[in-house]
């Protein structure tokens, strides 16, 4: 025994024989008695049923009772019980209907056809268990009401019960769900058989063009021409490409506006003219610059007939059942039949000797040499040594298509939680959600063009033949050719820490020769490309966020620079621009030049203290530029003599503060601020919710995990 059931007042629990959790079955009635029978199945008797219980869970009833009854055991079909005067009985039950059930749940399929064939299973609950439980071609045979079998035809997508259902019904909107179900098998016959019967003639005209049948399209162009319908002309003359047609219907329909235009564009010139003498004064002009062009359908991939289908070997419902109730013979003998549906194929498995000689061309022949003389072949008498083999019966096999395997792509995406390998897999909506949980993304524009680069980077391209399509093939990081067979490394990355690198430099090399503008759009690069960065270390990683505050620090610094020298009538403004400048973490360098550049600001402007401080610190730099150190000198000895401003300044260089990214105001100690996920740039509480006007991509005050750009933060 290989199950327990545990039965209370209302409830049935089976388990296995560890007490590990089947099912529960629920009862309204008190529960009186059970037993199992040698198949697994738990039969019970309620006050006045007796009923059964599936393994799965699936219950039902066998019979009901007079009186009740206490189940001792359980046999074959005869259920031994005592009543309530504790005497012995035995009854005999119907176990067929949850035997089927069972050789169903338990996939033995030759027990089901033999149970279809000899049993009278029928009824509404039987033919609704088999479509429940994914059976409907099974349910098929219990049908004889057409609309019902023509339901279970479309689920278990058996077309050809379906189109015989449906012509027994003759009703529009069975043949409308005929003609969809038969276009979603590419079975372009019946679609058009369907739509003929119901005269859907714009589905049928757009199924020719499809198909590109242009003769029966011709054929649905004179149709709409005697049924009147000038639109239906219209369209079929529009799917033919005939300009003739058109320039007719639109003359016939009083358009003749657009029947000159129609005309003229196409360059039928005599039409034109005489349309042209009919409009007199009211010929339409023509848009200038436009360059007209022929609307012809493209030529279709498959002209007419069906879709191409796999061929598959039938499965055990798919024909078995359709025999029932004739002979084994006669259903050896119809295995050849009808060539142009589905094949058979022979099973030779049960047959004594396992070697049968199997004479189909010999049978051929003399079927044809009943009807037309055939090739009139003798038989030759050879020598027994002769003989060749027999040939074996399950000779007669068919391709199965292999399963596909996984693509590379989904292994990349299966296998990874880095945005920059989602990205190179294709799979860009994963990636975007990636970075928004992990950076507090919402700006993707600035990634679009680096998301196509990472995919197209990770691809190569084979062409195989002029008529097929090219094969794509995956480029993996680290491959080689000792590489481990049918194990898949990571794609293979078009950006690397060593190019943010170069352009680090670039944008040093640019800030120095105060070439401010390229400059910001190379640091700005710098981290755009950031979160689509992968490294391998953890010391990479702290390098890669190392790199995040320079690059934000410069764009913050250059952004004020560059909108310094926008406000050329606001010379307060300029001087605070520059002062906060100063205050950015930059290169010694760039330092001095930002030192320099707002001590000279504030010297022109009559601010000789604030002008003092900066020379001050540009001298405590250490300047190896003479120039430089003089002219600090020059002013600081300025400023000594006359420690005033003219100007009021919001700037104060003793209280430490950062600068906002978005109003450029300072943040000073204890302010409240809120900051960018993923640049780390901090902005007034007034700004949060907006986008970060340094990184132009995340979020200010958005929730993020933090930077993800290496396997090794994952381990």
């Amino acid at each position: 025994m290989e199950s327990v059931a545990l039965l209370s007042k209302h409830t049935i629990v089976i388990t296995n024989t560890k007490l590990v959790h089947q099912c529960t079955l629920h009862e309204t009635i008190r529960v009186k008695s059970g037993a199992w029978d040698e198949n697994g199945v738990f039969i019970y008797t309620t006050l006045n049923h007796v009923k059964y219980c599936l393994p799965n869970g699936d219950s039902g009833i066998i019979r009901t009772l007079e009186v009740p009854i206490y189940i001792t055991k359980v046999s074959g079909n005869t259920l031994f019980c005592l009543d309530r005067d504790g005497k012995n009985k035995t009854i005999v039950i119907d176990v067929t209907e949850y035997i089927f059930k069972l050789s169903l749940l338990r996939k033995r399929y030759d027990h089901v056809m033999s149970m279809i064939r000899n049993s009278q299973l029928c009824g509404e609950a039987m033919i609704a268990y088999l479509q429940q439980k994914g059976f409907p071609e099974v349910a098929l045979h219990f049908v004889k009401d057409e609309k019902t079998r023509f339901n279970l035809a479309l689920e278990s997508g058996n077309i050809q019960i379906a189109v015989a259902s449906a012509k027994e019904i003759d009703d529009k909107d069975h043949w409308y769900r005929l003609g969809v179900e038969a276009l979603r098998q590419g079975n372009a016959g019946i679609v058009e058989y369907a739509y003929q019967r119901t005269k859907n003639f714009e589905r049928l005209s757009f199924l020719y063009l499809v198909n590109g049948n242009l003769e029966k399209l011709s054929k649905m162009l004179k149709i709409a021409e005697v049924k009147n319908d000038v639109m239906g002309q219209f369209h079929n003359a529009l799917y033919l490409g005939d300009i003739q047609e058109r320039v007719k219907i639109l003359e016939n329909a009083g358009h003749l506006p657009l029947a000159y235009i129609t005309a003229s564009v196409h360059g039928l010139q005599d039409v034109a003219e005489r349309l042209a003498a009919e409009l007199g004064d009211d010929i339409p002009p023509f848009p200038e610059g436009k360059e007209p062009s022929l609307l012809i359908p493209p030529t279709p991939v498959t002209c007419g007939g069906d879709w191409p289908l796999l061929r598959v070997m039938k499965g055990i419902f798919d024909g078995g059942l359709d025999s029932i109730g004739r002979g084994a013979a006669d259903e050896e003998e119809g295995e050849e039949g009808d060539w142009g549906e589905d094949l058979d194929v022979v099973d030779v498995d049960g047959i004594q000797n396992g070697d049968v000689s199997v004479n189909f061309e010999d049978a051929e022949v003399a079927e044809g040499s009943e009807e037309e003389g055939g090739w009139d072949l003798e038989d030759l008498e050879l020598p027994p040594e002769a003989d060749t083999p027999k040939v074996s019966g399950n000779a007669r096999s068919i391709f199965v298509a292999p399963t596909p395997g996984m693509p590379v792509s989904q292994i990349w995406v299966q296998k990874s939680s880095l945005a920059a390998e989602h990205a190179a897999a294709g799979n860009f909506d994963t990636a975007m959600r990636l970075l928004s949980r992990q950076l507090g993304i919402r700006n993707f524009s600035p990634l679009k063009s680096l998301f196509l680069d990472l995919h197209t980077g990770s691809h190569s391209y084979l062409r195989a033949f002029s008529s097929a399509p090219v094969v794509s093939l995956a480029v993996e990081r680290g491959w080689s050719e000792s590489a481990i067979p049918n194990v898949r490394c990571p794609p293979a990355l078009v950006f690397n820490f060593s190019q943010l690198d170069e352009k680090l430099k670039a944008g040093y090399k640019a800030t120095t020769a105060g070439k401010f503008t390229e400059a910001l759009r190379l640091f700005l690069s710098i981290l755009h490309t950031i979160p689509l960065i992968v490294v391998e270390s953890r010391r990479e990683v702290d390098e890669v966020k190392e790199l995040i505050i320079i690059a934000k620090e410069y764009v913050l610094g250059l952004q004020m620079e560059l909108k310094r020298r926008e406000m050329k009538d606001n010379p307060v403004r300029q001087q605070e621009l520059a002062a906060y400048f100063t205050h950015c973490n930059l290169q010694l360098p760039h330092l001095r030049l930002a030192l320099l550049n707002a001590m000279t600001v504030c010297y022109k402007a009559k601010n000789m203290a604030t002008a003092g401080n900066f020379a001050r610190r540009l001298l405590e730099t250490n300047p190896t530029n003479e120039n430089q150190a003089k002219t600090a000198r020059q002013v600081l000895q300025a400023a000594e003599r006359n420690m005033t401003d003219a100007s009021q300044l919001n700037y104060d260089f003793r209280n430490p503060f950062v600068t906002c990214g978005a109003t450029y105001v300072p943040i000073y100690r204890g302010q409240k601020d809120v900051s960018c996920p993923y640049c780390t740039s901090r902005f007034v509480p007034s700004q949060e919710g907006q986008l970060c006007t340094v990184c132009d991509l995340a979020l200010v005050g958005a929730d993020a995990s933090g930077l993800l750009c290496s396997a090794s933060q994952i381990r």
